[in-house]
C-alpha cells in the first residue's frame, strides 16, 4: 500500500541564533505526528548581514542535531573538542546525549548561506548517555544513480542496499538527499509503521499517485499509513531530502535546546547549566 499525503507545511520565517534569518519548517509544537523529528530549519540568506550573528555556544541534551550546507560554509567547534568548517554537500551529525555545548557561526566568504537542520529526539534510555560527534565529507557520501540521470545521496540508513556513513545513530533514521531529473518517478518500499517525510529544497513532484497539486519548494510532505512511496516530477525536476524513523511513542518534555521526557528532568538540566554541572 502506498502512503497518501497526510500533511503539507510552509513553514514560518523567524530569527533564531544571534540573528539568523530562517524558516521553521516544523517545530516548537507543530511538529504532531512527525515522531522522533522534533524540529526542521531551513536557514540562510544572500545577505550576510542577515546569518553571520549565527549560532553562538549554547547548550543541547536529550537529542542530536543533522546540519546538512547547501551553500556556503559554517565554522564549528564544540565542548568535546571539535571544530572545523563544513561546505557545500557536507553533514554535522551531533548527538548530544547527557549534555555537549557548542556553536555554529556561518562564515561571509561566498556571500550567500543556506542549510537545513534537523533534530532528532533520542529514546530515554539513551537521553544521558556519552555525546558523540560526526563530520560527513561530501565525498563520503554514497550515491545511487537513478535510470533517467538523477541521484539518490544516502547519508544514513539505506536505499537499494546502498549503506550511508552514519551507522550508529540511536534512533535509526534514513535521511536522503534526492535530485530528480522532469518526467521521473522515485519509490521507496519497505517503510510500514515508519514516520516519513520529505522537504523540497528545490523544483516540485506530486508525492502520491492521486495528487493533483505538487509540493514545491519550500514545503514538507508528511506521509500517512502504507508500506511505500511514491514521488513523481513532472516538467520541472526536484532536490528534496526523504527523512524516515520510528516513532518513539514516548512523552516529550522540551523547553529551547534541551528535549527530555519529563518537567522535573527539564528543570535539573537548566538547574546544572546554571551551576556548572551541565556537561557529564
Amino acid at each position: 500500500m502506498t502512503k497518501g499525503v497526510a500533511k503539507i507545511l510552509k513553514g514560518k520565517d523567524t530569527v533564531d541564533g544571534a540573528g539568523v534569518r530562517l524558516k521553521r519548517i516544523f517545530g516548537y509544537g507543530s511538529n504532531s505526528g512527525f515522531d522522533p523529528f522534533l524540529l526542521l530549519d531551513d536557514f540562510g540568506s544572500d545577505r550576510p548581514e542577515e546569518f553571520i550573528p549565527g549560532f553562538p555556544m549554547h547548550p543541547h541534551r536529550g537529542l542530536e542535531t543533522v546540519t546538512l550546507v547547501l551553500e556556503g560554509e559554517v565554522a564549528h567547534r564544540d565542548s568535546l573538542g571539535n571544530c572545523g568548517v563544513i561546505g557545500p554537500g557536507e553533514v554535522q551529525w551531533m548527538s548530544a546525549g547527557s549534555g555537549i555545548v557548542h556553536e555554529e557561526m556561518p562564515l561571509a566568504s561566498q556571500g550567500r548561506l543556506r542549510g537545513l537542520q534537523l533534530w532528532v529526539n533520542l529514546p530515554a534510555a539513551s537521553k544521558m548517555s556519552p555525546p558523540k560527534y560526526r563530520d560527513i565529507g561530501k565525498d563520503a557520501i554514497p550515491k545511487v544513480a537513478m535510470p533517467n540521470g538523477g541521484e539518490v545521496l544516502v547519508i544514513a540508513g539505506s536505499y537499494e542496499g546502498v549503506t550511508g556513513p552514519v551507522k550508529d545513530v540511536v534512533a535509526s533514521p534514513t535521511y536522503l538527499d534526492v535530485r530528480l531529473n522532469p518526467i521521473s518517478i522515485f519509490t521507496w518500499d519497505g517503510i510500514a509503521g515508519m514516520t516519513v517525510f520529505a522537504y523540497f529544497v528545490d523544483g516540485r513532484a506530486y508525492c502520491s499517485p492521486i495528487q493533483d497539486e505538487p509540493v514545491v519548494s519550500g514545503e514538507a510532505v508528511l506521509f500517512g499509513n502504507g508500506s511505500s512511496i511514491e514521488i513523481r516530477t513532472g516538467g520541472q525536476g526536484a532536490r528534496f531530502i526523504l527523512v524516515a524513523g520510528r516513532p518513539l511513542k514516548e512523552p516529550v518534555a522540551w523547553r529551547g535546546p534541551i528535549v527530555m521526557n519529563t518537567i522535573d528532568e527539564l528543570d535539573l538540566a537548566f538547574e546544572e547549566l546554571q551551576k556548572g554541572t551541565f556537561i557529564k
